[in-house]
Protein backbone atom coordinates (compact mmCIF):
# COMPACT_ATOMS: atom_id res chain seq x y z
CA UNK A 1 0.00 0.00 0.00
CA UNK A 2 2.84 2.12 -0.26
CA UNK A 3 0.98 3.49 -3.31
CA UNK A 4 -1.04 5.30 -1.66
CA UNK A 5 1.43 7.04 0.84
CA UNK A 6 0.77 11.14 1.18
CA UNK A 7 -2.16 10.73 -1.69
CA UNK A 8 -5.23 12.15 -1.81
CA UNK A 9 -8.42 9.20 -2.23
CA UNK A 10 -11.61 10.06 -3.16
CA UNK A 11 -14.37 7.81 -2.84
CA UNK A 12 -17.76 7.93 -4.60
CA UNK A 13 -20.48 6.35 -2.84
CA UNK A 14 -17.76 7.07 0.01
CA UNK A 15 -20.77 6.40 2.88
CA UNK A 16 -21.47 2.96 1.31
CA UNK A 17 -20.48 -0.55 2.46
CA UNK A 18 -17.27 -1.09 0.20
CA UNK A 19 -16.94 3.03 0.45
CA UNK A 20 -17.09 2.41 4.50
CA UNK A 21 -15.19 -0.69 4.39
CA UNK A 22 -12.52 0.78 2.63
CA UNK A 23 -12.37 3.69 4.53
CA UNK A 24 -11.62 1.57 7.64
CA UNK A 25 -9.37 -0.75 6.01
CA UNK A 26 -7.03 2.36 5.43
CA UNK A 27 -7.21 3.96 8.71
CA UNK A 28 -7.05 0.32 10.91
CA UNK A 29 -3.76 -0.61 8.74
CA UNK A 30 -2.50 2.86 9.39
CA UNK A 31 -1.92 3.63 5.77
CA UNK A 32 -0.50 7.05 5.52
CA UNK A 33 -2.77 8.90 3.03
CA UNK A 34 -2.96 12.32 3.06
CA UNK A 35 -6.49 12.65 3.04
CA UNK A 36 -9.62 10.73 2.14
CA UNK A 37 -12.86 12.27 0.70
CA UNK A 38 -15.86 10.64 1.48
CA UNK A 39 -18.06 11.50 -1.93
CA UNK A 40 -21.75 10.64 -1.50
CA UNK A 41 -25.22 12.32 -1.58
CA UNK A 42 -26.52 10.59 1.62
CA UNK A 43 -26.08 13.20 4.16
CA UNK A 44 -27.21 11.23 7.18
CA UNK A 45 -24.86 8.07 6.70
CA UNK A 46 -21.92 10.64 6.29
CA UNK A 47 -23.59 12.07 9.69
CA UNK A 48 -23.08 8.70 10.81
CA UNK A 49 -19.63 7.75 9.45
CA UNK A 50 -18.60 11.29 10.57
CA UNK A 51 -19.53 10.45 13.71
CA UNK A 52 -18.56 6.63 14.07
CA UNK A 53 -14.85 8.00 12.20
CA UNK A 54 -13.30 10.90 14.36
CA UNK A 55 -10.30 11.37 11.73
CA UNK A 56 -9.15 14.70 10.54
CA UNK A 57 -7.68 13.16 7.23
CA UNK A 58 -11.46 12.55 6.18
CA UNK A 59 -13.44 14.98 4.36
CA UNK A 60 -17.20 14.40 3.91
CA UNK A 61 -18.45 16.11 0.46
CA UNK A 62 -22.15 15.84 -0.73
CA UNK A 63 -22.60 15.59 -3.68
CA UNK A 64 -23.70 13.49 -6.85
CA UNK A 65 -21.91 11.55 -9.59
CA UNK A 66 -25.07 12.92 -12.09
CA UNK A 67 -23.35 16.89 -11.48
CA UNK A 68 -20.25 17.62 -13.21
CA UNK A 69 -19.09 20.93 -11.30
CA UNK A 70 -19.92 19.26 -7.68
CA UNK A 71 -17.29 16.38 -9.00
CA UNK A 72 -14.80 19.01 -10.40
CA UNK A 73 -14.75 21.03 -7.17
CA UNK A 74 -14.31 17.54 -5.14
CA UNK A 75 -11.79 16.13 -7.71
CA UNK A 76 -9.24 18.89 -7.90
CA UNK A 77 -6.03 17.51 -6.07
CA UNK A 78 -7.28 14.17 -5.85
CA UNK A 79 -4.48 11.30 -6.70
CA UNK A 80 -6.56 8.15 -6.72
CA UNK A 81 -10.48 7.68 -7.48
CA UNK A 82 -12.60 4.50 -6.01
CA UNK A 83 -15.71 4.48 -8.11
CA UNK A 84 -18.39 2.76 -5.50
CA UNK A 85 -21.55 5.32 -6.27
CA UNK A 86 -24.09 3.35 -8.02
CA UNK A 87 -27.94 2.12 -7.95
CA UNK A 88 -27.44 -1.52 -6.89
CA UNK A 89 -30.33 -3.00 -5.73
CA UNK A 90 -32.55 -4.71 -8.34
CA UNK A 91 -35.91 -3.84 -7.63
CA UNK A 92 -35.21 -0.26 -7.48
CA UNK A 93 -33.35 -0.75 -10.68
CA UNK A 94 -36.39 -2.20 -12.43
CA UNK A 95 -38.97 -0.06 -10.79
CA UNK A 96 -36.77 3.06 -12.11
CA UNK A 97 -34.64 2.13 -14.83
CA UNK A 98 -33.73 5.78 -16.09
CA UNK A 99 -32.49 6.51 -12.83
CA UNK A 100 -30.49 3.45 -12.84
CA UNK A 101 -29.34 4.86 -16.38
CA UNK A 102 -28.52 8.35 -14.97
CA UNK A 103 -26.37 6.75 -12.05
CA UNK A 104 -24.63 3.60 -13.52
CA UNK A 105 -24.19 4.89 -16.95
CA UNK A 106 -24.30 8.52 -17.24
CA UNK A 107 -22.60 9.25 -13.64
CA UNK A 108 -19.65 7.05 -14.53
CA UNK A 109 -19.25 8.79 -17.94
CA UNK A 110 -19.05 12.26 -15.70
CA UNK A 111 -16.70 10.78 -13.18
CA UNK A 112 -14.51 9.19 -15.94
CA UNK A 113 -14.51 12.78 -17.58
CA UNK A 114 -14.04 14.67 -15.41
CA UNK A 115 -11.04 12.84 -13.66
CA UNK A 116 -9.33 12.99 -17.21
CA UNK A 117 -9.77 16.49 -17.55
CA UNK A 118 -8.20 17.11 -13.96
CA UNK A 119 -5.81 14.74 -14.64
CA UNK A 120 -6.51 12.65 -11.63
CA UNK A 121 -3.80 9.60 -11.40
CA UNK A 122 -5.81 6.55 -11.71
CA UNK A 123 -9.90 5.61 -11.45
CA UNK A 124 -10.94 2.17 -10.07
CA UNK A 125 -14.40 1.25 -10.94
CA UNK A 126 -16.67 -1.07 -9.06
CA UNK A 127 -18.62 -3.54 -10.87
CA UNK A 128 -20.72 -6.03 -10.36
CA UNK A 129 -21.07 -10.16 -11.06
CA UNK A 130 -24.36 -8.93 -12.46
CA UNK A 131 -22.78 -7.56 -15.33
CA UNK A 132 -21.61 -10.72 -16.83
CA UNK A 133 -24.76 -11.86 -19.16
CA UNK A 134 -26.74 -8.94 -17.28
CA UNK A 135 -30.80 -10.13 -16.86
CA UNK A 136 -31.88 -7.29 -15.13
CA UNK A 137 -31.56 -3.53 -15.22
CA UNK A 138 -28.73 -3.19 -12.72
CA UNK A 139 -26.71 -5.85 -14.42
CA UNK A 140 -27.10 -3.89 -17.88
CA UNK A 141 -26.33 -0.41 -16.27
CA UNK A 142 -23.25 -1.94 -15.10
CA UNK A 143 -22.68 -4.02 -18.39
CA UNK A 144 -22.81 -1.04 -19.82
CA UNK A 145 -20.61 0.95 -17.41
CA UNK A 146 -17.67 -1.29 -17.91
CA UNK A 147 -18.18 -0.48 -21.93
CA UNK A 148 -17.62 3.20 -21.60
CA UNK A 149 -14.96 2.47 -19.70
CA UNK A 150 -13.59 0.24 -22.46
CA UNK A 151 -13.67 3.44 -24.94
CA UNK A 152 -11.89 5.63 -22.05
CA UNK A 153 -9.44 3.65 -21.81
CA UNK A 154 -9.29 3.14 -25.83
CA UNK A 155 -8.46 7.04 -25.58
CA UNK A 156 -4.79 7.40 -25.87
CA UNK A 157 -4.70 10.75 -25.06
CA UNK A 158 -5.59 10.29 -21.11
CA UNK A 159 -2.52 10.27 -18.38
CA UNK A 160 -5.52 9.07 -15.90
CA UNK A 161 -5.23 4.53 -15.67
CA UNK A 162 -8.79 3.62 -15.45
CA UNK A 163 -9.30 0.20 -14.34
CA UNK A 164 -11.99 -2.04 -13.05
CA UNK A 165 -12.90 -5.07 -10.71
CA UNK A 166 -16.20 -6.74 -10.24
CA UNK A 167 -17.47 -7.02 -6.33
CA UNK A 168 -19.64 -9.84 -5.96
CA UNK A 169 -21.41 -7.74 -2.58
CA UNK A 170 -24.72 -9.96 -2.15
CA UNK A 171 -23.96 -13.36 -0.77
CA UNK A 172 -25.75 -15.97 -2.82
CA UNK A 173 -26.73 -13.71 -5.78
Amino acid sequence: MDTLKNKTLLITGGTGSFGSKLTEHILKKKIPVKKIVIFSRDENKQHQMKLAINNSKIQFVIGDIRDKTTLRNSFAGVDYIFHAAALKHVPSCEFFPMEAIKTNVLGTENVLNVAHELKVKKVLLLSTDKACKPLNVMGCTKMLMEKIMLSKIKNKDSKTVISCVRYGNVLFS
